[in-house]
């Protein structure tokens, strides 16, 4: 039993998104974000309790509407079929299912039976005409939401595969919950989500009791504490049976129309989707409020929910939406049409036009230009399974299918080449046995643990200098956010390093970390190479090939023992994260005319490329980083 949707505390534009997608189910769906235990995924299964019933066929696997059978069902073809009053499907969708779970795939069971080639439908013909919710949708591979792009663009789902040609309508609403600090999504997919809600957790110590308290209640009886809330359950549902009667008759003038058009010009929206999304946001406002004619406030208010995610951004930019901007925008729209009068807009404008300037000269990211990222290419001639876009992995338990090969115990069975093997084994008496199996072999692209080791020490301090640093960093934090790839950052200074970030897919975070860096003191290079190792070591079940990126001049002064040579311990140290396999990248940040040339001596211990600042800020830069992993000894 799921909790009520109404005993819910606060977040009022998490359920008004949420029951927008349920009055007009073309929004596309909404993608709730926000901090761990801030009730989204709470809200987003309450929803089901709340939703009008809907007509379907008993025992009906494609969901169909009554009256309109999928070509391949054949219980919604027959005119006997018994129509019942049932619940919009909710389908959860994992981050580990297969392709052929979400797709639908052959009937094995028929197909060893020895009848004709049957289809078994996936997730999308479960989710049609319902909801397809997605916890933790930033961490879905890339091989799913290909096929997520594909179904939301058509709403058909098309299934070519083990000798099948099937097509069935999939029209779902799409609920994705995120947490940040895990990684952002991919741009195609964000742009499918029509709406975008930002959730925290309440700051108000009363909220926050209220909301243990009710939490608790709801533990403790669950059957009861939904009896306690069955009238404002009932409310929600017949406000939204209304505005679903409602919607088709509501309105949006041609004036509103050239309002939405000019939030998403002056936004910079690049997608046309934006614009679409907003006219239906607003009429389904319009519908809850129980109005047959959408107004500028709806408009405001669909803005707010489909903007914030669309608008350009620039890399490592929060994302999120100007309110004061808008209501700038909105009130021009406003006086422009007469529709307030009395109102001092000028003085508004003036004040939010100031305070627009001011925010555009804050400097959130202190760091010299640097050039287009860099593509880095890690070859580690190995097979690792976390989904990413750096490297080509092969024989991975994701990704497309290029091949199959006989194999007796298969943890990938490859269904027709299996029955396959055995209709051309045995005429007439059709068995399959061990020997027939196959083993599917997939190819896809893997990502990589990127550790940024910062020299912060006094030998770094020169303001320039570590403002080439900053931007050298920002250039390989862009190119890891592009690649999905999982970042950690070490800084050292003074007496040791530290671990500022542990591994984490937000790249936001690490840009965070780095912002204010504090410099100064001596330079403990040996400690932060040992530091590096044990981060590694504790990273070593992740299946992600390692990447260490090290930005020093290897002034090292400092030593891990008393009495101890600080060079020589940073070379011993090197030589074990070589001995490791550990691909490096090393950007040597010294200066002046006189060099030591110590980082490409640190390099050349590590088996690492060496950089200066000036050649990483090149554009057009490409880097094959290859390590000589070994096969007892790698670290991953």
């Amino acid at each position: 039993m799921s909790f009520p949707f109404s005993a819910i505390v606060e977040q009022a534009q998490l359920k008004t998104a949420l029951l927008l997608c349920a009055v007009d189910p073309s929004l596309g769906g909404v993608l709730i974000r926000g901090d761990k235990g801030s009730a989204k995924s709470t809200a987003a299964r309450a929803l089901i309790d709340i939703l009008p019933l809907i007509e379907r066929v008993a025992g009906c696997a494609f969901n169909c509407a009554p009256g309109l059978p999928s070509e391949h069902c054949e219980i919604c073809s027959d005119a006997n079929a018994t129509v019942l009053a049932s619940p919009v499907p909710f389908i959860t969708l994992p981050l580990g299912a297969t392709e052929d779970r979400v797709l639908g795939t052959l009937d094995l069971q028929q197909a060893l039976k020895g009848a004709q080639r049957i289809f078994q439908p996936g997730l999308l013909a479960a989710a049609h005409r319902g909801i397809l919710y997605i916890d933790e949708v930033n961490l879905l591979p890339d091989h799913l939401v290909d096929v997520l792009l594909d179904a939301a663009a058509m709403g058909v789902n098309s299934v070519q595969r083990e000798g099948l040609s099937v097509a069935h309508p999939a029209w779902f609403t799409l609920i994705g919950t995120m947490n940040l600090e895990e990684g952002d999504l991919r741009p195609q997919l964000l742009d499918r989500f029509g709406l975008m809600v930002e959730v925290t957790a309440p700051r108000d110590k009363t909220l926050r009791a209220e909301v243990v308290r009710r939490r608790i209640a709801y533990e403790a009886d669950q059957a009861g504490f939904a009896a306690a809330w069955n009238r404002e359950q009932h409310t929600f549902r017949e406000q939204l049976a209304t505005a679903q009667r409602l919607l088709p008759k509501v309105t949006l003038g041609d004036d509103l129309l050239d309002l939405i058009s000019h939030l998403c010009c002056e936004f910079e929206v690049a997608s046309l989707r934006a614009d679409i999304v907003i006219h239906k946001a607003a009429r389904a406002l319009a519908a809850l409020a129980g109005r047959s004619q959408a107004t500028p406030d709806d408009v405001r208010g669909a803005a707010e929910l489909a903007l914030p995610h669309r608008r350009r951004r620039k890399p490592f930019e929060q994302p999120g939406l100007d309110k004061e901007r808008l209501d700038e925008l909105m009130q021009q729209a406003r006086q422009q049409n007469d529709r307030e009068v009395g109102y001092d807009a000028d003085s508004e404008k003036e004040n939010s036009r100031q305070d627009g300037e001011s925010e555009d000269q804050q400097q959130v990211f202190a760091s010299a230009t640097a050039g287009n990222a860099p593509r880095i290419v890690v070859d580690t001639n190995s097979k690792h399974s976390v989904a990413g876009k750096r490297n080509a992995a092969i024989d991975t338990p994701r990704g497309r299918v290029v091949r199959t090969v006989p194999d007796q115990n298969p943890n990938s069975l490859a269904i027709g080449a299996t029955l396959r093997s055995a209709a051309l084994r045995v005429a007439g008496d059709f068995k399959v046995t061990k020997h027939d199996l196959h083993q599917q072999i997939r190819s896809g692209k893997s990502a990589n643990l990127i550790l940024f080791v910062v020299d912060a020490s006094g030998s770094m301090a020169a303001q320039r200098r570590m403002e080439a640093v900053k931007g050298a960093v920002l250039t390989l934090l862009t190119d890891a956010y592009q690649q999905r790839d999982q970042v950690a950052v070490i800084s050292f200074r003074g007496e040791s390093a530290h671990l500022l970030l542990s591994p984490t897919r937000s790249v936001d975070l690490a840009e965070q970390n780095l912002r204010e860096l504090p410099t100064g003191g001596r330079t403990p290079l040996a400690h932060a190479l040992q530091l590096a190792l044990e981060t590694l070591d504790k990273t070593n079940g992740n299946d992600m090939p390692p990447l260490l990126v090290l930005l020093s001049d290897g002034k090292a002064n400092v030593a891990l023992n008393d009495g101890g040579d600080p060079w020589q311990e940073t070379l011993r140290f090197a030589e074990l994260l070589a001995d490791r396999g550990v691909p490096a990248l090393v950007l040597d940040t010294e200066t002046g005319y006189l060099r030591l040339g110590r980082a490409r001596q640190l390099a050349n211990a590590l088996g690492a490329e060496c950089l200066t600042l000036e050649e990483l800020s090149a554009e057009n830069l490409a880097l094959t980083i290859r390590g000589c992993l070994k096969s007892t000894q790698a670290v991953t």
